[in-house]
């Protein structure tokens, strides 16, 4: 909104040069940061004396660590003020003519509807469970597939009314169109390597990096602290890419695939990430709110969307290390536990408890400890895999 209105001004008063600065993205990038993280500053007591008032308090579940019992009650659905802050800041200072923009903001107020659906049930129900995970698989997958066929072609086309003619094409055509090399999955470390895809294997590897990605920051969202912070990590670091695969310039000289327009998403990871670090102001141990599920998979899933948009899923999974370990942990745990239970006929467990962070806590390190040396993973992780830009 605001680069256009300054566009207009500029158009009627040439001399108010100042007014140029709104062209520059970093510019914007950044203000977009600072905007969010005063929004969730402001906004948090507000939203935390709501939260209380309404009674809107985080069940725990009865098999949980007994160091968490006392968080019993502790405000949730905290991700509505990381939403709130994000969609402002957004707003105010992205050019709204940008589609990529677009769609990762309906991708995350997507799943975050669906993460409120889920809170909502567990706060009026007093159901630590929440909603079943059936139904909230069916909304995700629906969110994921719907974002991943329109990137197939958005990706490969630089407007939407090419984009419409390249779909009616594929259709047309019995469903057998070729995309251009960048639509391809593209290989870290190495020059200009990438494998394609298709249409079919675009759709099915964004999807299951969207709600995958969606899903890996829920699980990591377990202790205070332990998720926004890694999103503000993994989220800047993605914003650099967005950044040089929407530059003409740096992208051949990077020797990633340019994709025009994807450029404008940094200003969407600079409201994210000062969205998340207000919100860690609250959070923060111990925590005077928790994020939930409407803003974990939200957050998750915008990761996963802009990783596919800037073609960097295998370096998101680096960089989200923890994201995917996590997951990983609940998965084997699940897994090894049904298959001995079927075998021996009692179920035994690789990790005292499921997903990680838990195992930390049950092998005897404090919460604050887990969470900051996952923050210093996180970090590392992050420097490798920017430096996926210049070791090729």
């Amino acid at each position: 909104m605001l680069p256009s209105l300054a566009a207009w001004l500029l158009a009627l008063m040439p001399e108010w040069g100042v007014l140029r600065i709104f062209q520059y993205l970093t510019f914007r990038a950044v203000m977009a940061a600072m905007t969010a993280l005063l929004i969730g500053l402001v906004a948090g007591p507000y939203f935390i004396d709501r939260l209380m008032s309404l009674k809107i308090g985080q069940p725990v579940r009865g098999y949980a660590m007994q160091s968490h019992l006392k968080k019993n009650g502790t405000p949730t659905m905290g991700g509505v003020l990381i939403l709130f802050a994000i969609g402002a800041s957004t707003l105010l200072w992205f050019d709204w003519t940008n589609r990529f923009v677009w769609v990762v903001m309906l991708v995350t107020f997507g799943f975050g509807a669906v993460g409120w659906m889920d809170d909502w049930k567990k706060v009026v129900n007093k159901d630590p469970e929440g909603m079943r995970s059936r139904d909230k698989f069916f909304w995700q997958s629906l969110i994921g597939l719907l974002a991943a066929l329109y990137l197939a072609f958005a990706i490969a086309e630089n407007n939407n009314a090419r984009v419409w003619e390249l779909f009616t094409t594929w259709v047309r055509s019995g469903f057998d169109v070729s995309l251009p090399p960048k639509a391809g999955l593209l290989l870290p470390f190495f020059k200009q390597v990438s494998y394609p895809l298709g249409v079919f294997g675009f759709v099915l590897l964004s999807f299951i990096v969207i709600v995958g990605a969606s899903n890996a920051v829920n699980f990591t969202d377990g202790l205070d602290g332990l998720a926004a912070m890694p999103v503000v990590m993994v989220g800047s670091a993605l914003g650099v890419f967005a950044y040089v695969t929407g530059s003409a310039i740096y992208a051949p000289y990077l020797l990633i695939p340019h994709i025009p327009g994807a450029g404008e998403l940094l200003v969407f990871c600079g409201a994210m990430s000062g969205a998340c670090l207000a919100f860690l102001w609250f959070n923060a141990h111990p925590a005077q709110i928790f994020m939930g599920d409407v803003g974990a998979l939200a957050l998750g899933g915008a990761l996963g969307t802009i990783a596919v948009i800037v073609r960097q899923e295998i370096v998101l999974a680096i960089m989200g290390g923890i994201f995917v370990v996590e997951v990983l942990s609940v998965m084997l745990q699940v897994t090894y536990f049904k298959y001995t239970k079927k075998r021996y006929g009692e179920g035994r467990r690789i990790f005292k408890m499921a997903p990680l962070h838990h195992h930390f806590e049950k092998s005897g390190w404090a919460e604050t400890q887990v969470v900051i040396r996952f923050w210093i993973i996180t970090m590392l992780l992050c420097l490798v895999g920017l430096s996926t830009l210049k070791l090729r």
